[in-house]
């Protein structure tokens, strides 16, 4: 893809987000939204493949449809209260129409299925744009209207979530579809919070992407985006694959890394409001997605390839990391000790 296109589809999805999110209004809510699906679909099948076509095809059938019950949700809300501000939003079906369709935009369960297959389909660096920043206007749809929707659907679409995260990333070997998997397992920890404090569910969403950021760059750098490859390529890059690692643990929520700080704050949040089975559940689920997490690291660090079978080391690289993936590395891995001036600003 040449420059010039690459340059107009990064600007119509920082116009389709920034639209978005400074709207008040659903019909401009809406254009923002289908700009940012027309903006990420060629990136998504630039390769040419099969694979990328098919992917493209799918999240543009499950945007459509997700668009298509906003506007829907929109409607009928004006037609029952002559209102299109999106913060009128007073209809118990309107409510539940809106429910359905950004869980299906964010890849929220039992709407998520769309999106393991999506991200297989594109490269590493579009992955990274559909996990993080396409994620970004429907989270903030999510804040904005929370105190409309249900509470109780939207804790049991987040223990859902937070289930199926974990369990269906038990079995994957590509790497693009665990990291799939574990962003539907952390948008449960999003959204189970957000009826009770919309803000730890933004400052969980502002740590998953910076944690994401970091894995996508760095696995984009040694080219790697299966377990088997995984496991030749300490030899290339022993540093940047610790960092990794360790990248991974705090992606998990184990506690000395950045992870564990919203997971924190979200558990001691839901114990104030006298959810503590929900809490309890969830806590307990995360324990899923950290056997793959594990095993990832375990694959970029510790394990050497089997002996028996031939495989090929990779030469080790002389060039230095960039100063992006190291800043994020350091970010990702070392915010817990600030929590208590993070505690401070929610």
């Amino acid at each position: 893809m040449n420059p010039p296109a690459k340059l107009i589809f990064a600007i119509s999805l920082l116009l389709g987000t920034t639209i978005v999110i400074s709207s008040n209004h659903w019909v401009t809510i809406w254009a923002g939204l289908e700009i940012n699906t027309l903006a990420i679909l060629p990136l998504i099948a630039k390769s040419h493949h099969p694979r990328a076509i098919e992917a493209a095809t799918k999240y543009f059938l499950t945007q459509a449809t997700a668009s298509t019950l906003l506007l829907f949700s929109a409607t009928t809300n004006a037609w029952y209260t002559g209102q299109w501000d999106i913060t009128q939003l007073t209809h118990p079906t309107a409510c539940l129409i809106l429910t359905s369709a950004l869980a299906m935009k964010l890849g929220l369960a039992p709407f998520h299925f769309w999106f393991p297959e999506v991200l297989q389909g594109s490269s590493l660096t579009t992955a990274l744009i559909l996990s993080t920043a396409m994620k970004f206007p429907p989270m903030t749809l999510l804040l904005i209207t929370s105190p409309s929707l249900n509470p109780t659907l939207l804790t049991s679409m987040a223990i859902l979530s937070a289930a199926l995260g974990g369990w269906m990333g038990l079995n994957q070997t590509q790497i693009r579809k665990i990291l799939a998997f574990s962003s539907i397992s952390h948008l449960g920890w999003m959204v189970i919070i957000v009826s009770y404090n919309p803000k730890l569910t933004l400052l969980n969403f502002y740590l998953y992407a910076l944690m994401t950021t970091t894995v996508f760059l760095t696995l984009n750098v040694i080219k790697t985006s299966k377990l088997s490859t995984l496991m030749t390529t300490w030899t290339k890059t022993p540093a940047l694959s610790a960092m990794l690692m360790l990248t991974l643990l705090s992606l998990a929520g184990l506690p000395p890394f950045t992870g564990f700080l919203p997971k924190w704050f979200i558990i001691q949040e839901l114990t104030n409001q006298n959810m503590a089975p929900a809490a309890t559940a969830i806590a307990l689920l995360s324990l899923l997605g950290l056997f793959f997490y594990l095993r990832l690291a375990y694959c970029a660090t510790i394990t050497l390839p089997p002996h028996t079978t031939n495989h090929m080391k990779q030469w080790h690289t002389n060039s230095p990391t960039s100063i992006t993936i190291a800043i994020l590395t350091t970010t990702s891995i070392m915010l817990l000790p600030i929590s208590p001036m993070i505690l401070t600003t929610i």
